[in-house]
């Protein structure tokens, strides 16, 4: 029975019941005395006993006297929370089971996500139902779309990653999420726009030009589960340098340009992150960088030096999730190794303890241009992280993760994997990895 969770340890619940009964008996007794005083003393009509039960024995009469009332005080309980609480449960949810899921997601560990776009939205929905100890750290490079207009009108980090991560971790009703996500078709200047980036913009005029205390108050008209922080301040253009010695300036444009990526660097180069990421990382229990585009929504976060700095020194399990499809114009053509190997000459040295990749291949497709990332030996070792292989996908997109599965294969590592075998792989390939930056 569901009910007998309210009895598990740590619910917080027992003491509270236990002070209950002891007041309401207590309570019971002083009205009991001053009936007893009143039966003894004052003269009662003759309907008076039968209507007390004076039939009956008076431990008799005492238990069905407690069986009824304790049965209403139950019911009015049960009637009174789920009055109370009503607005914060979900479709055929229990009072009971979401005080149990609250529990049991306030003792996850504490996560930090890094990335942007679609990748890092996915990752956040899919964590969310393992912790309520969760971080998302968002680049703020994007320079296209509606975020791009924005940016570039209003003078304002890029909101549409933000966004995108206030969904994915939003606990308010679907309605409302899908508003926030709901793009204009038409409409002039509107068109193109997303009302999720127009709200925060405004959010970002009532606060005062505040941008972190836009998002957390956006955060909290949709019920955020966890928290949501830039990665730097910093107005930065992202840059690209081609294996053909060409250079382009904007994340919009790397893609675009369809050539080789040798480099990308953040313009300006040093610029402070945000402390409140920096402390995050620092604190982390599990540390995730990735899925998402490497080269324009995970390598951005790690180019800020104070980031790249937290992620190496963090006593964090780190994992880099590796995507599970190629990116025209970025990762043609790359493998599992090719993508660690790019992080750890941008950051110089690889951080990770571990990276996930998927294993699931039957059913691959897609885009001519677009194909599955495969695991290739060199993946390992010389860059100082053990892969992990499970199936990330989505069926229904083979080039897409599936949140759930992506959660659980995560938590699968930090809880099974996160011990010995870390301190075992970083330890016998720390060399390699200053000999791989270089």
């Amino acid at each position: 029975m569901h009910y007998l969770k309210w009895l598990e340890p740590g619910m917080g619940v027992k003491r509270w019941l236990l002070l209950l009964v002891l007041g309401i008996t207590g309570f019971s007794l002083g009205i009991a005395y001053i009936l007893v005083s009143i039966y003894r003393e004052q003269p009662f009509p003759e309907w008076v006993g039968p209507a007390t039960l004076q039939f009956l024995d008076r431990p008799l009469r005492g238990l069905l006297f407690m069986t009824v009332f304790g049965a209403c005080i139950g019911f009015a309980l049960r009637g009174l929370g789920r009055s109370i609480l009503s607005p914060f449960l979900r479709e055929g949810e229990t009072l009971v089971e979401r005080l149990h899921e609250e529990r049991l997601l306030r003792k996850g560990p504490k996560i930090v996500a890094i990335g942007g776009g679609t990748g890092l939205s996915t990752l956040l929905r899919g964590l969310k139902q393992h912790s309520a100890n969760l971080t998302a750290i968002v680049t703020v490079a994007d320079d296209g779309g509606s975020s791009g207009r924005l940016r570039r009108d209003l003078s304002v980090p890029p909101p549409g990653d933000f966004r995108q991560c206030i969904v994915a971790l939003a606990e308010a009703e679907p309605q409302m999420t899908q508003l926030f996500q709901y793009r204009f078709v038409e409409g002039g200047d509107l068109k193109g726009h997303s009302f999720g980036n127009l709200f925060i913009a405004a959010m970002l005029g009532v606060t005062g030009g505040n941008f972190e205390r836009a998002i957390l108050e956006t955060s909290r008209v949709l019920r955020v589960r966890g928290q949501i922080l830039p990665s730097t301040l910093a107005d930065l253009a992202l840059k690209a340098r081609f294996t053909d010695g060409t250079t382009v300036i904007g994340e919009s444009q790397i893609t675009h340009a369809g050539q080789p990526i040798e480099r990308v660097m953040i313009e300006p180069r040093h610029v402070p992150a945000y402390p409140d990421a920096v402390l995050a990382i620092m604190q982390a229990d599990l540390i995730v960088v990735g899925p998402g585009s490497l080269y324009t929504s995970v390598l951005p976060n790690l180019l800020v030096e104070d980031i790249a700095q937290a992620l190496r020194l963090s006593p964090a399990l780190k994992v880099y999730v590796c995507n599970v499809a190629t990116e025209a114009g970025e990762t043609d053509d790359f493998k599992v190794g090719d993508h660690v190997q790019v992080l750890a000459r941008h950051v110089g040295s690889n951080p990770f303890d571990f990276v996930l990749a998927n294993n699931n291949f039957a059913a691959a497709g897609g885009r001519p241009s677009v194909h599955p990332v495969p695991v290739n030996g060199e993946a390992s070792g010389a860059h100082g992280c053990a892969v992990v292989q499970a199936d990330v996908i989505d069926e229904a997109n083979p080039l897409r993760h599936d949140p759930a599965k992506l959660a659980e294969a995560l938590m699968a590592i930090y809880f099974e994997r996160g011990n010995g075998q870390r301190q075992s792989a970083r330890a016998s390939t720390d060399a390699d990895n200053i000999s791989a930056a270089d």
